[in-house]
């Protein structure tokens, strides 16, 4: 199988890899089984000669907006959101290494002995290298969500795509667990999706996908292949791009 795209951003979301629980089962913040999932893909892409980075975020664990609205003060929640995701970033980068796909862990805030610090050649280098590069700590600054911090590292390591990995299966026109009649698209245009708040991303992510000509493909992470075929050029989920929606 071959890939249109040499250089791929992932978007992870923490939330993506948290487990619902059951009747007998308790939620838990980090489900093995959907991390080796997400591993064996990623490791899966990784052999189709794909360069690979992954922004994953700290939802699971802790969100900054969550924590600064029930009364935390905001600099703050946020730092609490960066080391979650970089406790999800350690979690990955052990379960990749597991399938046999060299990682490394890239981190926008200082953790001597755990991560390295990111910079952009060295990510670059790593890429170039055939490794991994999982980016955690967001941008390093608070306010910013971790969806700019995709945007922000693909933009810097001149990635083709960003393929957001999600728990709904593409972008809709409305919210499809509230209207029965929501339609999904399969293409939508970066002025409509800024214009109507289709909720892809935030709006400082998305003006940087659009200034620097950066596609988005969103998609369902929980149909097992997805991601690869995403990162393969398959019309999954929605694709976000500069052209006007057909």
């Amino acid at each position: 199988m071959t890939t249109p795209y040499r250089r791929t951003l992932l978007k992870l979301s923490g939330e993506g890899l948290a487990g619902g629980g059951s009747g007998t089962t308790p939620p838990s913040v980090l489900e093995p089984d959907l991390l080796q999932g997400v591993a064996q893909e990623l490791s899966e892409v990784h052999a189709l000669g794909v360069q690979l980075g992954v922004v994953v975020g700290g939802g699971n664990i802790i969100r900054g907006v969550s924590a600064a609205a029930a009364g935390m003060e905001r600099s703050q929640a946020d730092a609490m959101g960066m080391l979650a995701s970089v406790i999800n970033a350690l979690a990955l980068q052990d379960a990749l290494e597991r399938h046999g796909a060299p990682a490394r862990v890239l981190s926008a805030i200082g953790l001597a002995g755990l991560t390295e610090r990111f910079s952009r050649r060295r990510a670059i280098g790593h890429l170039e290298a055939g490794r991994i590069v999982v980016f955690a700590g967001g941008t390093g600054h608070p306010y910013f969500t971790t969806d700019t911090a995709a945007a922000l590292r693909a933009a810097e390591i001149g990635a083709e795509v960003i393929l957001k990995a999600t728990r709904v299966d593409g972008v809709y026109d409305a919210d499809p667990a509230r209207d029965p009649d929501a339609r999904r698209y399969d293409r939508v245009s970066f002025a409509e999706a800024l214009e109507r708040g289709l909720g892809i991303m935030d709006q400082t992510a998305l003006a940087l996908c659009r200034e620097n000509g950066l596609p988005i493909r969103v998609f369902d992470m929980r149909v097992r292949g997805n991601i690869r075929r995403a990162a393969s050029g398959e019309a999954v989920g929605t694709l976000v791009e500069a052209a006007e929606a057909g």
